[in-house]
Formats: C-alpha cells, structure tokens, sequence
C-alpha cells in the first residue's frame, strides 16, 4: 500500500516555472513506477511523464519534452516534476501515481493521488 500526497501547484504567469512534489508513504516506494498525470477541465487525463524505479527511465509526453523533468530520490520517498516555461495550456490538476511497472497507460498505476491544481494565466 503506498500513500502519495503532491504539494508545489499554484497560479503562475506565463513563462514561469513550478515544482511540483509527491511524497509517498511506505518503505517499498522506490520498488514503484511512478508518473504524473494531467487533467483539464472537461478533458481526459493524460500522461505528462514517468520515472522507472531507479530513475534511469524516463518518459515524457511530446508536448512537456524539454520543458518539464521528472525526477526522484528515493531516499525521501518522493518524486518531482519540474515544470518550465509554463503555457496556459498546462493548466490542469495533476496527480501523482505508483505502479508495479514503468508504464505511461494511466490504468496501469494502482496508487493516487488527491491532485494539485496548476493555473497558468496569460
């Protein structure tokens, strides 16, 4: 079982740069996948990025490549998303989640969490 709480959202201007932090319950995190999600109103979530269990692994959607970096330290049972150069089109809630496998197909993460709200505003 594995708690994940993200934190760092926020209203931002254009251009500017958010991090965005899940911390996870449990000793077994860095056996976990992990990714992070997006969800705008009235849209689908959609993958925006994902971190294999060493972090060796990485995945990005096309449209956060270069952009935005996925990161982790297991150490301190957390992941990260940093998140640059902020479009109003990143506007969304993003959630955090774990799975048993590096995988970029939402319903294989087993773990979620509430979500934080980023807004970009032009």
């Amino acid at each position: 079982q594995v708690q994940l709480v993200e934190s760092g959202g926020g209203l931002v201007q254009v251009g500017d740069s958010l991090r965005l932090s899940c911390a996870a319950s449990g000793r077994t995190f860095r056996f976990y996948a992990m990714g992070w999600f997006s969800q705008a109103p009235g849209k689908e979530r959609e993958t925006v990025a994902a971190i294999g269990w060493s972090g060796s692994s990485t995945h990005y959607a096309d449209s956060v490549k270069g952009r935005f970096t996925i990161s982790r330290d297991n150490a301190k049972n957390t992941v990260y998303l940093q998140m640059n150069s902020l479009k109003p089109e990143d506007t969304a809630v993003y959630y955090c989640a774990a799975s048993d496998i590096f995988s970029v197909v939402a319903t294989t993460y087993s773990y979620w969490g509430q979500g934080t709200q980023v807004t970009v505003s032009s």
